[in-house]
């Protein structure tokens, strides 16, 4: 029973053997039909295969821990089937597809939230000529909270933290955590880097602002050797969502070379 679910959700059996190797963090941004026109498909996943992939943990003995478990504050009941459930940007499709999901399979998430945008939409992305994305409003976080699922930190606008000043970079890690907290009520102690881009001056900010973890986008399971503020995650993507992912990462090292300044200016 343990390798015929997990056969289904992962490609592979050394992805198998990674997952029970320590503590994966599962990536989700939209969970969605993807849109015509989308230029990053390995952002959405549709709700049957979300569901496929949910219930293939819940059948072969995983159970969803919260991202505390990464901060050591809650002891692990059996470290080879836990896994922690995010979701980046705080899209509303979240809210209406995952939530009923995630409830009838017995699964908690947190979701990072872009503080500055709440009830907007992924406006980072729509610069980038990407489909855009409505996001939860303070509505649809509340019902999120009031399901038992938690909240953290995608900054304020989602910038890329590792091109910014340090009092740029102060004010999107430390005003988020604040927004959040005045806006919901709960304690922010969790953060997920933007584009999963940090330098050791981000990450220095994110440690001094409290918070008790950081994920990055760097694919891996995590054990207690781990730097809690540079947890690695997995996408849980179909051969074509690998092969759209690769693709994003090439358009994405073509659009730095462009941006990148020469030196002498």
């Amino acid at each position: 029973m343990f390798a015929s679910p997990l056969s289904r959700f992962f490609l592979s059996g050394a992805q198998r053997d990674l997952f029970a190797s320590g503590i994966p963090i599962l990536t989700y941004h939209s969970i969605a039909p993807r849109p015509t026109g989308v230029r990053e498909p390995f952002l959405y996943v549709h709700p049957e295969q979300f569901e496929r992939q949910i219930a293939a943990l819940r059948e072969a003995g995983y159970a969803s821990a919260p991202m505390d478990l990464l901060a050591g504050r809650i002891p692990p009941g059996n470290p080879g089937r836990n896994v922690v459930i995010t979701f980046d940007d705080g899209c509303a499709n979240v809210a209406k597809h995952a939530m009923p999901i995630l409830a009838r399979h017995g699964f908690r998430a947190i979701q990072f939230l872009v503080a500055g945008e709440i009830g907007g939409r992924n406006e980072w992305d729509a610069r980038d000529g990407e489909v855009p994305e409505r996001l939860m409003d303070g509505g649809m976080v509340r019902e999120w909270l009031a399901a038992g699922h938690a909240i953290g930190s995608h900054t304020l606008t989602h910038p890329n933290l590792s091109r910014r000043s340090e009092s740029e970079v102060r004010e999107q890690v430390t005003g988020s955590k604040k927004r959040l907290e005045d806006l919901f009520g709960v304690r922010i102690a969790h953060f997920a880097y933007p584009h999963g881009r940090w330098n050791p001056m981000v990450r220095s900010l994110v440690r001094e602002a409290g918070y008790e973890t950081a994920c990055t986008t760097a694919f891996g399971v995590n054990t207690e050797d781990s730097d809690r503020h540079l947890l690695q995650r997995i996408f849980p993507l179909t051969p074509a969502g690998f092969a759209g992912k690769a693709a994003h990462a090439v358009r994405r090292k073509i659009r730095a070379a462009f941006r990148r300044p020469r030196r002498g200016n």
